[in-house]
């Protein structure tokens, strides 16, 4: 039971990546960045308050690290899904779990060995598949894009893991990523015009933050309380209610190519993680 808490988080996220995409017209991808990050700090603040959490860390450097690499990846992520089929830009930025198991062997120094490297031969091949669609449409930089926020969505998860070998709070861990998010993304988008936020704009926004927050609790109880491996096979699940979200409300049809290099990239990820150490929790 507690593995579906899984499906649960991979509906909060695709809710969230859902309403990026319906208010990207109305604002850039760093204040998007920006109000979802505050929201979504504010939720935490108030239940670490509840909880009676302290907030005081010795590790200011690793939070740091997160708080920066999670942020640019966000940023990235955030653009792609306004250039791109939902599905294809949530899928790119799952590659994620990819480039962890390649960076927990060079920097972690764990074991290399063939059946790994065999699983992230598989999850490039399909990432070649899935951007190929994406070259008739001059696509490239977007796709290209949403795979560097996976190779820094998984430096950011590297970063996770050793705070958590660390013993850092996994509540805490998400405060000071959401508040460096919103310090950096805040910082980032007075550089430009701001957008007016209006009474039809705010609920999306709020709702942007919350599903993201929601979704990381979710997601730390499924992994705390399921069976690892079915844990992380279900996080799949993201991609496949992108996927419906984007027919329903945008039409987005992916072609017969791009879904077999979703499958690959999906099997790649279901492989490498069954193959390699991961970390106790992946918020994002």
């Amino acid at each position: 039971m507690g593995s579906l808490w899984m499906l649960v988080a991979g509906l909060l996220f695709a809710c969230m990546s859902a309403l990026v995409k319906y208010s990207a017209p109305h604002f850039s991808s760093s204040e998007l960045v920006f109000y979802r990050s505050f929201f979504g700090l504010l939720i935490v603040y108030l239940m670490l308050r509840h909880q009676r959490v302290s907030l005081r860390s010795h590790h200011w450097r690793g939070h740091l690290w997160r708080g920066l690499s999670g942020t640019l990846a966000m940023m990235l992520f955030f653009y792609c899904i306004t250039m791109l089929p939902l599905a294809t830009a949530i899928t790119l930025n799952y590659t994620s779990s990819l480039f962890l198991s390649a960076l927990t062997v060079l920097v972690l120094k764990e074991k290399f060995h063939a059946p790994l490297s065999s699983s992230l031969v598989i999850g490039f091949a399909g990432i070649i598949l899935l951007l190929h669609p994406t070259l008739a449409h001059d696509q490239l930089v977007p796709g290209l894009l949403g795979l560097v926020s996976g190779m820094l969505a998984g430096v950011a998860l590297l970063n996770v893991r050793q705070l958590g070998m660390l013993g850092e709070s996994g509540m805490r861990v998400v405060f000071y990523f959401n508040l460096i998010a919103t310090l950096f993304s805040g910082a980032w988008m007075l550089q430009y015009p701001l957008h007016r936020v209006t009474f039809d704009t705010l609920p999306p926004l709020a709702a942007i933050g919350a599903c993201a927050t929601f979704a990381q609790l979710a997601m730390t109880r499924a992994y705390r309380t399921g069976q690892t491996l079915v844990v992380g096979s279900l996080a799949y699940s993201t991609i496949v209610f992108s996927a419906l979200f984007g027919l329903l409300f945008w039409s987005e049809l992916l072609s017969l190519s791009a879904w077999f290099g979703i499958a690959l990239i999906i099997a790649s990820g279901m492989l490498s993680l069954r193959l390699s150490p991961h970390p106790n929790e992946t918020p994002k």
